[in-house]
């Protein structure tokens, strides 16, 4: 097993609130990016944390980059009580940890939400991400984020700037090369927690979509909800939209949100 490493936390919300919350980023991104959910839920009454993976944001650099190295950092990424997080949100790469970590520890988190998750990735895949990658570290900056992204908040616009100049581009590219082939179907099959799937419009463009969806929706844990107009990352596309689909989780457990 790979030996975890610490993830740096931001919180929002009352720490001493009654639910628990953590949020976790895509490749390439950070804890930051993933304050329009947090946002939902902290008004919603929760505390809510988000982590910097491995190789991302202020996170500790490693040589590990597998699914499972990053599964290992959530799984002893614990609420302050040391307890159960009421809910694990994860985005991309993060609902693929995510989905290992609940599917191997299932008493990490009680409820799942992967948001497009990048549960098995096909080659036309795999390269969509790479030059998407390459794409970010070629030009950092604000102004090219708001090119590449023109109907995003700016608030999200300079997030994103900050990721891309915080992440390694080593960390980035061995988490492509070290996880090939990139699948967790057989995690997915194996959830045993109420897990519900937020994905992007496949009109637009998303990784969960079709026979693979219908595969890892054969789990009758796994429900799933398509946020339309937007594309992989429906948090930033549409936030208000994407929190209100979180908020429609979250209501339909009877958690209070």
């Amino acid at each position: 097993m790979p030996s975890p490493v610490t993830l740096p936390r931001l919180g929002w919300g009352d720490p001493r609130a009654p639910r628990h919350a953590l949020l976790v980023h895509g490749l390439g991104s950070n804890g930051a990016l993933m304050w329009r959910y947090a946002v939902a839920l902290a008004d919603a009454g929760w505390h809510v944390e988000a982590v910097d993976l491995r190789g991302h944001g202020t996170a500790p650099r490693a040589l590990d980059y597998s699914i499972a190295a990053y599964a290992t950092d959530l799984v002893h990424t614990r609420p302050t009580d040391d307890g159960t997080w009421d809910l694990v949100l994860g985005h991309s790469l993060g609902g693929a940890a995510a989905t290992v970590a609940a599917a191997d520890a299932p008493r990490w988190a009680r409820h799942l939400v992967l948001v497009d998750p990048a549960i098995h990735l096909s080659d036309e895949d795999r390269e969509s991400v790479r030059a998407s990658q390459e794409q970010a570290f070629a030009d950092t900056s604000i102004a090219a984020v708001r090119a590449a992204h023109p109907g995003w908040l700016e608030v999200d616009v300079e997030l994103k700037a900050i990721a891309a100049a915080q992440a390694s581009r080593s960390a980035v590219e061995a988490t492509g090369t070290q996880n090939t082939p990139w699948d967790v179907r057989e995690a997915a099959s194996r959830l045993t927690v109420p897990t519900h799937v937020i994905a992007g419009d496949p009109a637009v463009y998303s990784i969960f979509t079709g026979a693979l969806a219908a595969e890892v929706q054969q789990n009758p844990l796994v429900s799933m909800a398509v946020v339309p107009g937007t594309g992989h990352s429906p948090h930033r596309d549409a936030p208000d939209a994407a929190a209100r689909a979180l908020l429609d989780a979250v209501a339909a457990w009877g958690l209070g949100a």
